[in-house]
């Protein structure tokens, strides 16, 4: 009964407005006073209940007023919106002029999930591990950045099927929402800065990959163009066409379509329309109709043929979208990992502040029964002197760890929120689970650990799908150290059509002015499709770079990147072999470490109890007590702090061996939606 009472003591503190750590410790006071000696950490750090629906009036009773956490609950409430599964489709439609308008991807979606709503309770945010996870799927903006490089990675495929290059993704791993703040380390920046260093113009290296053979568009091109002209000059020569002043209107349309296609042949159309309209007497016809209709088909023979060298951008794109899923799948391990560790430093935070007001409430209890001495002359004023001394070294630490634990919590809601919000700031956060899941890879063997880090791990499969983008670069890439071999076929029809001038057979013969052709557009256009004015060619034309320089050293410099990038691969695979020997290590030592802050954490809260009674017997003093129970509470927090880092040797080997997800029970499918609806372990 003491324990309901301790929390419920907590409960009404609260609801009064008290500072949630200072309830619980006065809940943890009250459990403790009552009931046989605490436990070193186990019994001192016990889960914090989880939050229960509060009840209603009862009938016939007036409402309580509304009190200030369930004010900011209510705010809360009105803040969070339903989630939104992540889903931008690309811009398509049947309406003709739609690729001639700008297309813009849906807003933002800046609203906190409901899940955020459901796990407050009386203004106080209770977390466990896996709601934390949870909430970081579906707020965290690292992981909402990330998602947008699947339709930019669609875009890019549709851009290289229309004979683009390759844009590229930005596979980057971001960890902006999930950085420490101050006083963490600034090892962020630890890593190899070459881009201002690198030998390139501007300090830019350019690579091979997707050089090559020029890829034409593969995209329908249609070009109309056409005019009207009018000419009047003066002729020196009047006899020349007969009057003494050229007057002529010309009317023209020419139209071309132009079609690529990926094996390297070319198509094109071209038509011209003429209608010529002058003074001339001498002309038969006026004014005249002329078309032409040509037929172009061209093939690429050496460079430039195939689908090897013209589709060599769209298989890049094609596994730069694979390597993305498998950079998203590191993007998620990476947050989880980071919101893990986050949340046991939030756990480490919290049971040390609560040791810390134990230790400070000892000392004033133990300061106040001195005082009572004091008052009787049974004990001289310095041992009251020290006393203070001590209560004032405990109200210190209890300080200091309560700012940790504010840092502490501020790091946590950076991590599981989209925006800042002034009442989720304001709110404690309890920490539900004191204990992660358990982790059998300490009982496996090394080798066990590196082939399933190497079967799990997404990091090895982006660079096995990167040295197949380099193989197939290097193939294509081959193309352009061919000459240029270009043959093609050509086909012309011509029609005239016009009528007859009528001022023709008054200054010419009936024979001279004599003509068959047709006289409207009709027979024109006729007279260009029949077959009836024929032109054919065929030919070819072969470009030779006698020396080939340029093509030369970018083919070889592909195969050296190449070799690079092999490099890379076993770099990278040995370097997973030391990450999995070293976080098993690590993992072993601090289970080891445990054992010893547990067993010295045993022993200090032994010397204290002894020393307590001894004091009551009269044989020590309460300067030598309060030493003891000062020792009892540092051996607390060694012990607190070396479970933590248990917690986070757990999660590192989770990482290391690519377990992180399976342990976690995170969904890639939920991570892509931005919506968690798996259940978790």
């Amino acid at each position: 009964m003491s324990g309901i009472g301790g929390a419920m003591a907590m409960v009404i503190l609260a609801a009064c407005g008290a500072d949630v750590r200072t309830a619980a410790a006065q809940a943890a006071a009250a459990t403790t006073a009552t009931t046989a000696p605490a436990a070193p950490v186990a019994q001192a750090a016990a889960s914090p209940e989880a939050p229960r629906p509060a009840q209603g009036p009862a009938s016939g009773q007036a409402a309580a007023p509304t009190s200030l956490a369930e004010t900011m609950q209510q705010t809360l409430s009105a803040n969070v919106a339903s989630p939104r599964v992540f889903f931008v489709p690309l811009p398509h439609s049947h309406n003709p002029i739609s690729p001639y308008m700008p297309s813009m991807p849906p807003p933002l979606d800046l609203n906190n999930s409901p899940r955020l709503m459901d796990l407050t309770n009386s203004g106080k945010l209770y977390l466990s591990l896996h709601d934390a996870i949870a909430l970081a799927i579906e707020n965290n903006l690292d992981l909402a950045y990330f998602r947008y490089n699947f339709p930019i990675g669609e875009t890019d495929l549709n851009r290289t099927k229309a004979g683009g290059a390759a844009n590229g993704i930005n596979t980057a791993i971001q960890q902006s929402s999930t950085q420490g703040g101050f006083g963490a380390a600034s090892s962020g920046s630890a890593g190899t800065a070459v881009g201002g260093a690198a030998a390139g113009a501007g300090g830019i290296v350019s690579s091979t990959l997707g050089q090559g053979a020029a890829v034409p568009s593969f995209d329908p091109f249609l070009n109309f163009n056409g005019h009207a002209d009018h000419t009047k000059l003066v002729e020196e020569n009047p006899f020349q066409y007969g009057v003494p002043v050229l007057e002529q209107n010309t009317i023209q349309a020419q139209a071309n379509y132009t079609q690529n296609f990926a094996l390297g042949t070319g198509v094109q159309l071209n038509y011209l329309g003429q209608r010529l309209a002058n003074n001339i007497p001498y002309d038969t016809i006026n004014p005249a109709l002329n078309s032409y209709l040509q037929v172009i088909v061209t093939q690429q023979l050496l460079a430039g043929f195939g689908l090897a060298s013209n589709e060599r951008f769209i298989h890049i794109a094609k596994k730069n979208m694979q390597i993305n899923e498998l950079a998203f799948r590191a993007q998620v391990i990476a947050t989880v990992t980071q919101v893990e560790n986050i949340y046991w430093d939030l756990v480490n935070a919290y049971e040390d502040e609560q040791v810390k007001e134990r230790s400070l409430e000892f000392a004033r209890q133990t300061l106040e029964d001195d005082q009572k001495q004091l008052q009787l002359n049974a004990i001289p004023a310095l041992q009251v002197m020290k006393d203070e001394s001590t209560m004032a070294q405990s109200e210190g630490d209890l300080t200091i760890s309560r700012a940790t634990l504010r840092l502490n919590e501020l790091q946590m809601k950076n991590a599981i929120t989209k925006t800042d919000d002034a009442l989720i700031d304001e709110m404690p956060v309890i920490p539900i689970d004191h204990h992660g899941p358990s982790n059998p890879d300490a009982a496996k063997s090394i080798d066990e650990l590196i082939a399933e880090a190497e079967k799990n791990r997404p990091d090895v499969a982006e660079d096995a799908l990167a040295m197949e983008v380099e193989v197939a670069n290097i193939k294509g890439i081959r193309s352009e150290l061919l000459p240029t071999l270009n043959v093609y076929g050509f086909y012309q029809g011509a029609g005239v059509a016009g009528p007859k001038n009528p001022t023709c057979a008054q200054n010419l013969t009936a024979a001279e002015c004599a003509s068959n052709v047709p006289v409207g557009f009709t027979g024109m256009l006729g007279n260009t499709f029949n077959y009836s004015s024929p032109e054919y060619q065929f030919g070819m034309n072969l470009q030779i770079n006698l020396r080939n320089r340029v093509a030369k050293a970018d083919q070889f410099r592909a195969g050296l990147e190449y070799r690079q990038k092999q490099i890379t691969y076993e770099e990278q695979k040995k370097n997973i072999r030391f990450d999995v020997r070293n976080s098993l290590f690590a993992l072993q030592q601090a289970q080891a470490r445990v054992d010893a802050a547990k067993k010295a954490s045993d022993l200090a809260e032994r010397t204290f109890e002894i020393t307590r009674e001894e004091q009551k017997l009269g044989a020590k003093s309460s300067s030598d007590t309060l030493a003891a129970q000062h020792d009892s509470a540092i051996a607390q927090s060694a012990l607190v702090a070396a479970q933590i880092a248990y917690e986070k040797a757990k999660v590192d080997m989770d990482r290391a061996t690519g377990d992180t997800l399976a342990r976690m029970g995170v969904s890639i499918d939920d991570a892509k939606a931005g919506v968690a609806t798996h259940e978790q372990p």
